[in-house]
């Protein structure tokens, strides 16, 4: 029984798209921080790129960072990105700023026809990604939002079971995930840099992975909530005097077609989590295990309930093996600039999750349900 479910799902072979090969591509890094090293990492696996430039707003830490951190020599240093643009004919843009700092730099490179790889969350309020998607609609380029979860395999299951009707009309979602302990520091704290806390961080990863599994539908209206009880304790957190933003978010969402979701996230708890994520729909039921530390992952092998001949039935669906997914991120990125788009992971999706969270951030201040309103010229 098991093994005939599951066989829908299996993964069909798909031959590669080839790309053509010519000069590398010239790649620059705005914001040198924290992931910025994963993005420098991985660019150095792929022969046809060089980064050739890098900027962040403190003096001397681009150079830092490459030079000492990945022994790269060679690439030009800046402390403004309108000059690095100006002067280096890059060919793909990282940005890989704070929060509050994704739209400026991402509209800029947009205006100058640059593609841009732009780490998550797509920004921090609702308008900011409106801004962006305007500039993208104008530009030749693309804008790449950076959740390289959808490339997990099991993600990609989780889409295909979604898809395949098994489990009839999706009407019901719970989601959501968290650390029992889990409070990062420095700029992810500060309501100036960070713009939003927990919600941003990891709960754009969760919403992203059941927004997709059901085709992205249009967020309608919100009743969020959020709080920062462990951020600004001193036995949680290691700055709470400089804690100004959310360290736990929940919500009630209603999305186009009818469809309810039901929402938590959390930086710090105490419990180990607020919850298995489950899809719910009118053929059947897909339960998605939890993982300890929210990370864009599945927690254990996720479970099917249906029914068979009258019969209540659960199908087990075995984890797949984990690939690169980050790897993937710049790979796809990397290819979709020389065939010229489309984005692997477009803005006209993202926008969606970001709405939620600036709902969430809008609702919660107001303390009431409001309505999402998109500006006509973006959808």
């Amino acid at each position: 029984m098991s093994d005939a479910v599951l066989s829908q799902f299996k993964q069909a072979e798909k031959e590669e798209k080839k790309v053509e090969s010519g000069r590398k591509l010239r790649i620059g890094i705005i914001g040198t921080g924290g992931i910025a090293a994963a993005h420098m990492g991985h660019y150095l696996e792929h022969e046809d790129c060089e980064v050739v430039a890098g900027c962040d707003l403190i003096p001397g830490k681009a150079q830092k960072f490459m030079e000492e951190r990945f022994e790269y020599f060679g690439a030009n240093y800046y402390t403004d990105y309108k000059e690095m643009i100006a002067k280096e004919n890059l060919d793909g843009v990282s940005i890989c700023t704070y929060n509050a700092q994704h739209a400026e730099p991402a509209i800029y490179c947009l205006e100058h026809d640059i593609p841009v790889l732009l780490e998550k969350p797509f920004t921090v309020t609702l308008e900011e990604a409106e801004d962006v998607c305007r500039a993208e609609k104008k530009s030749k380029a693309f804008v790449s939002v950076g959740f390289q979860p959808r490339f997990n395999d099991n993600m990609k299951m989780i889409k295909k079971i979604v898809e395949s009707g098994t489990l009839g009309k999706i009407y019901y979602i719970q989601t959501g995930g968290g650390r029992r302990r889990g409070i990062p520091g420095n700029t992810f704290i500060r309501k100036e840099t960070a713009g939003i806390g927990a919600l941003a961080d990891i709960g754009c990863y969760s919403l992203d992975m059941v927004l997709n599994a059901i085709g992205n539908p249009k967020p309608l209206t919100v009743t969020g909530y959020v709080s920062d009880f462990f951020g600004k304790d001193p036995k949680y957190s290691r700055d709470p005097v400089n804690f100004s933003v959310d360290d736990f978010g929940a919500a009630f969402i209603r999305l186009e077609g009818g469809i309810i979701l039901d929402f938590r996230i959390s930086w710090a708890m105490h419990a180990d989590s607020p919850g298995d994520t489950i899809i719910f729909g009118t053929e059947g039921a897909l339960r998605i295990p939890a993982t300890d530390c929210w990370n864009g992952s599945v927690g254990g092998p996720m479970t099917i309930y249906h029914d068979l001949c009258g019969q209540r039935t659960e199908t087990v669906v075995p984890l797949l093996e984990d690939c690169d997914c980050f790897d993937f991120k710049i790979r796809t990125f990397l290819d979709a600039i020389k065939t010229g788009g489309p984005a692997p992971i477009p803005t006209s999706q993202i926008i969606y999750n970001q709405a939620i969270i600036d709902g969430i951030v809008k609702s919660a201040e107001l303390k009431k349900e409001v309505e999402i309103k998109f500006s006509e010229d973006i959808l």
